[in-house]
């Protein structure tokens, strides 16, 4: 999956990652990354999803700490959420909000097999074990959209590693970029106020 990274997702990891803030931070960017999928759909939809996305995407941030936990550097800890919402979107026929094609998610999903077992993440149940016990939202699926689909926001042919975008516009294969010091957690997407993409 081809993803960017720059200052602000430092700053989230850090934000995410620390005491008291972290909190004020996983809320923020659950509403960015909400916001960010919602306009992705057709505008009709959009209400009718957000709940599910808002529950979603916070279950996510847990998965992205334990990925950071697991070894996993910022840019694949990052990418193994927006794995689990492909298979989310995938499974509700949601493929206008689909990052990768459908017949990609097998392959993203064995680069990370062994996160994914341990813990009980499948494409039928993006979220395995962090799954909330509360359970999350429903929202209305969209199967049609599977019988001919356009993924008209998807980019393909980047399933066999994580490619990142730096700052600088250079495509970094394999996420293993240096992480700038004294990273500001306040500079997190969401904190500092200014959108930023997930």
């Amino acid at each position: 999956m081809k993803i960017r990274q720059n200052i602000r997702h430092w700053a989230a990891k850090k934000a995410l990652t620390t005491p008291v803030v972290g909190d004020v931070a996983n809320d923020k960017l659950v509403d960015m990354h909400t916001s960010i999928f919602l306009n992705k759909a057709d505008e009709d939809r959009r209400e009718e999803r957000r709940e599910h996305l808002d529950d979603f995407f916070d279950a996510t941030m847990d998965t992205y700490v334990a990925g950071l936990e697991a070894g996993f550097e910022e840019a694949k800890a990052r990418e193994i959420t927006h794995v689990q919402a492909n298979f989310d979107f995938f499974n509700h026929g949601w493929t206008e909000m689909m990052e990768i094609p459908a017949d990609e998610l097998e392959e993203h999903y064995r680069r990370y097999e062994s996160f994914f077992v341990d813990h009980g993440i499948t494409i039928d149940d993006p979220l395995g074990d962090f799954r909330p016990a509360e359970g999350i939202a429903d929202a209305p699926a969209t199967p049609e959209r599977l019988e001919t689909p356009e993924y008209e926001n998807a980019l393909a042919g980047f399933a066999d590693d994580v490619y990142v975008e730096t700052d600088e516009g250079e495509t970094v294969v394999g996420g293993d970029t240096e992480e700038p010091e004294n990273v500001d957690p306040a500079a997190a997407p969401g904190l500092d106020e200014d959108e930023a993409s997930a």
